[in-house]
């Protein structure tokens, strides 16, 4: 157990350059401290003791911020940075390796039964505000793009971005839906129907001025 929280603190200092010290990281960060309370709710809950689980997880929810469901399969050095307002089912799995920003939300459709929530693999990004909705997987070395809507698997190595989620790059390479979209630069699709329109205004205001 000391090992494991050795591990997940090198994590959080390596994937956070304001992380100061380790007995900052211990102490301070809402994300390890969701993460050590879900593994003991995850405990009760897989011995059948479901309501002291979920008192646990409703506990930490409120100190934190972060709603880990306890039923959720966590691996390794999981590192949830800042936090808030991070939502992960019941049915969902994390693999080893996974960075997850504020309002990230692990969650269901309500169309599905059973396995409800997704699968994340190992070594992926999930960007701030990303909704990943539904029983499937996204493949290891992922990255997720801030304010992603996913309703679909993600294959490994690959990069989604939108509303819904397109696959932008794989293995480094450009889909033929990439255009020249990155993880940075979304394009906004009603800004640009705004645009469309004050083009078209636009254009009819000078036909007017002409007289035409």
């Amino acid at each position: 157990m000391f090992d494991e929280l050795k591990e997940l603190i090198a994590a959080y200092k390596a994937r956070d350059p304001a992380a100061r010290s380790s007995l900052e990281v211990l102490l301070l960060y809402p994300g390890l401290r969701a993460t050590l309370s879900h593994k003991r709710a995850n405990y009760f809950y897989r011995n059948d003791m479901k309501f002291i689980a979920r008192w646990i997880s409703q506990r930490s929810r409120k100190k934190t911020g972060i709603e880990i469901h306890p039923g959720a399969t966590i691996g390794k050095r999981l590192v949830i940075d800042h936090g808030m307002g991070v939502v992960i089912g019941e049915t969902a799995e994390i693999g080893d390796d996974v960075l997850i920003y504020q309002g990230v939300t692990l969650g269901g459709t309500g169309k599905d039964t059973g396995k409800r929530h997704p699968t994340i693999g190992n070594n992926v990004l999930i960007g701030s505000g990303a909704k990943v909705l539904g029983p499937f997987k996204v493949g290891d070395n992922c990255r997720i793009a801030s304010n992603a809507v996913v309703l679909k698997e993600v294959p490994p190595n690959s990069t989604a971005v939108g509303v819904p989620a397109r696959i932008v790059r794989i293995d480094g390479q450009k889909t033929n839906y990439a255009g020249d979209v990155d993880q940075i630069s979304v394009t906004d699709p009603i800004a640009n129907e705004l645009i469309c329109l004050h083009e078209q205004i636009k254009a009819l205001l000078d036909k007017r001025a002409k007289g035409e």
